[in-house]
């Protein structure tokens, strides 16, 4: 394998590395650097499938890595930072959304993981998804609205719609 084979690869190492800090972040209540994290790694997320396709080193493996991280990264962090923000009146709400985006996050990923070669993606991809999350609830300090928020995109990302790929 040559140098240029494995850059893809490091980019989604990195892109999962930053999911857990930002899921650290959130332990430690320090949701801006949660999202800065979070950011990171979607810039990340872009580059590795440009860097596989550009070098032709696309993979099952370089595929199946991508999507847990993006799992981590774009699933687990933006909820466990939703999860995190809210109140003790909020909580069982919180813990709810938590679950239900990061399954609806696991839904849209193994769908794309199994859907052929389009020229659209199915749903809103995680990665979007999950940023948009993260922003949310760094802006956002209405708990209502920011779960209702969690809702939409998660439904959003298991939805039927067409988004065309750039």
């Amino acid at each position: 394998m040559s140098k240029l084979e494995i850059l893809p690869n490091l980019c989604t190492g990195a892109n999962l590395l930053f999911g857990v800090l930002a899921i650290a972040a959130v332990f430690n209540h320090n949701f801006e650097m949660s999202v800065v994290f979070i950011i990171l790694a979607a810039v990340l997320d872009r580059f590795d499938g440009l860097l596989a396709r550009h070098y032709n080193t696309v993979s099952a493996f370089g595929r199946e890595l991508d999507s847990l991280a993006d799992l981590v990264s774009f699933g687990v962090a933006p909820s466990a930072m939703l999860y995190g923000n809210m109140t003790e009146k909020w909580f069982y709400a919180g813990l709810a959304c938590f679950a239900f985006f990061t399954l609806c996050g696991a839904f849209r990923l193994a769908r794309y993981n199994i859907s052929g070669g389009t020229t659209y993606f199915q749903g809103l991809p995680i990665t979007i998804g999950g940023a948009i999350l993260a922003v949310l609830v760094f802006l956002i300090h209405n708990p209502a609205v920011t779960l209702a928020s969690s809702v939409i995109i998660a439904l959003s990302m298991i939805s039927t719609i067409r988004i065309p790929k750039i």
